[in-house]
């Protein structure tokens, strides 16, 4: 194959990341819920005309790095390629055909040029309701997919331009906020073509040869980079290990084990060892496992290209069929994002042995996803989803950020104003925990505290937490960070809730709390300068009773 030109393949590449951007861009102005307008809980990217991830918006890792394994599975046991016509849109929810999670909708359209198939372009959105049984798709008891929500297969859901009625009423028909759902779904519809004209656009300019010669050459460059940045590390076996509490049914936490082995230029990753699939909906599908060891393994490795499915070619990963990271059908996997995160941590923990000056400590390594299924006194119904962060892991050269989305799934922060004009919520308090970073010579990031009064009449909350056990490790000697807490005051009564809760009934009044986890330290406490530590009690970070003092006594 001829090389492309160095210039025009990196203007090129830079115009390939244009066209995700312009689609991300559309989601966001078109979109519907604050899930996907302030929360950004959605992804884009292009793909060449096999089906391989070549370019993507600045979105969710967690959904990048897996956009193009469930295309794969796709193309190999539902609808082949050859199959694919200008105009039609694929789209499927199901984790066991490739997919995450069922409030996550995947939808792909491909893109000819003098009659070829040039391009695929892909927009995934995280959908606010999809039935079953919890609001928000987060049922904390559910034992099987089939009580998770609407589960659709691989499906024409756009033919040859004509947009498929019955099967979008059929999903409408199933879900609890339906014009909402509606509204996200036509904005995913307009981002693949708002991407499907621009990739018309670039094929008419450089010539349809040339755009896929480009691909192929942004693939092999991304490899050899990734091999790079994999071959500087020292070669080596690195064990791991971090937990999930549990799935909100069986007893005991459930352990991830992973397995480092650097050779060269290639990175093995073994899960073997790792805790069986949980009853409850914790468990994770390969596609999930394997997005968050990608994750991990570039920002660990210091990748110097733009990532892409390249990336990911070093890399081969051993997952146990039947186990927490790779769970067989028909497992439950609404809360597949308290595995995920976890995996990512385990696998940086790993790292963390091969390149010490480089990996921080655990972040907050949890997604406090929860939504409301609000009943107002007129009859109305509304979803309120929403989904909070914690503390960063401190790392050699600094403290640990605070309240900073991890880059795994890189989320936004909604403001409570927007929740306010929208929702039955007052909050009363939001802002960072005091004393909730691991204690160290560099201090892990605070968590958050996030508090807001419910005002309707009449409402059942859903969590889907994790962290209030397992808390994120410190390294080199520093501490955990602080673990989370829910609860709900009513009338001055306080009740402490599970981290997995359904169903739990609000009355107007009541005063929901939650308390994310903040990163682990780094370093031994003792280490930690007195002027640092006079710095947090000034800013109000830590209190002299608590990190303050602890800190001190190690002295």
């Amino acid at each position: 194959m001829l090389r492309p030109d160095p210039i025009l393949l990196e203007i090129v590449s830079h115009a390939l990341v244009s066209v995700a951007e312009e689609m991300s861009i559309t989601v966001w102005r078109t979109s519907r819920s604050t899930t996907v307008r302030e929360l950004l809980d959605y992804s884009t990217a292009v793909f060449d005309a096999e089906g391989r991830n070549i370019a993507q918006a600045a979105r969710m890792p967690v959904h990048l790095n897996s956009m193009e394994l469930c295309l794969q599975e796709i193309l190999a046991r539902h609808l082949p390629l050859e199959s694919w016509r200008e105009g039609d849109v694929v789209v499927t929810n199901d984790p066991y055909s490739g997919g995450q999670h069922l409030p996550d909708f995947i939808a792909f359209k491909p893109v000819f040029a003098d009659g070829r198939r040039v391009a695929i372009t892909c927009v995934l959105i995280h959908h606010v309701d999809v039935g079953g049984g919890a609001a928000g798709g987060y049922n904390a008891r559910a034992v099987e997919i089939f009580q998770e929500g609407v589960r659709l297969p691989p499906v024409r859901i756009v033919r040859e331009g004509v947009l498929q009625d019955d099967l979008l009423a059929t999903i409408l028909h199933n879900v609890r906020e339906p014009a909402m759902f509606r509204g996200d779904f036509l904005s995913q519809l307009a981002a693949l073509e708002v991407g499907a004209r621009s990739l018309r656009t670039l094929a008419a300019r450089y010539g349809v040869s040339t755009l896929l010669t480009i691909g192929d050459a942004l693939l092999d460059h991304a490899e050899t980079a990734m091999r790079s940045a994999i071959g500087a590390l020292p070669d080596g076996v690195y064990a791991a290990e971090d937990f999930v509490d549990g799935d909100g049914l069986e007893e005991g936490r459930k352990r991830i084990a992973v397995t480092l082995t650097i050779a060269g230029d290639q990175l093995a990753v073994d899960f073997t060892g790792t805790s069986a699939q949980a009853a409850g909906p914790i468990n994770a599908t390969l596609a999930t496992t394997r997005s968050a060891v990608y994750y991990a393994a570039i920002a660990a490795s210091n990748l110097a290209a733009a990532a892409n499915s390249g990336c990911y070619r070093p890399i081969n990963i051993t997952a146990p069929e039947g186990s927490l990271v790779n769970a067989a059908f028909p497992a439950p996997v609404s809360m597949r994002m308290l595995t995920g995160h976890r995996v990512a941590t385990a696998v940086l923990r790993a790292f963390a042995q091969a390149a010490p000056d480089r990996v921080p400590a655990s972040y907050y390594g949890v997604t406090f996803n929860h939504a409301v299924n609000i009943r107002h006194g007129d009859g109305r119904r509304q979803v309120y989803f929403d989904s909070e962060i914690g503390g960063w892991g401190a790392h050699p050269e600094a403290d640990g950020p605070s309240g900073f989305s991890a880059g795994f799934h890189n989320q936004q922060n909604t403001p409570i104003e927007m929740i306010e004009a929208i929702y039955p919520l007052s909050f009363t308090r939001y802002g960072f925990l005091v004393d909730s970073g691991g204690a160290g010579r560099r201090r892990g990031g605070l968590g958050l505290v996030r508090e807001w009064r419910f005002t309707a009449e009449r409402g059942l909350l859903n969590a889907s937490f994790d962290g209030f056990v397992s808390r994120p490790y410190g390294l080199a000697g520093g501490e955990r960070g602080r673990a989370g807490r829910l609860s709900v005051t009513r009338d001055g009564h306080v009740t402490e809730l599970p981290a997995k809760t359904i169903g739990h009934e609000l009355r107007a009044g009541d005063v929901v709390r939650m308390e994310t986890p903040g990163g682990g330290g780094f370093g031994p406490p003792s280490e930690r300068s007195a002027a640092a530590i006079a710095d947090d009690l000034a800013d109000g970070l830590i209190t002299a009773s608590g990190h303050g003092a602890k800190v001190a006594a190690q002295k």
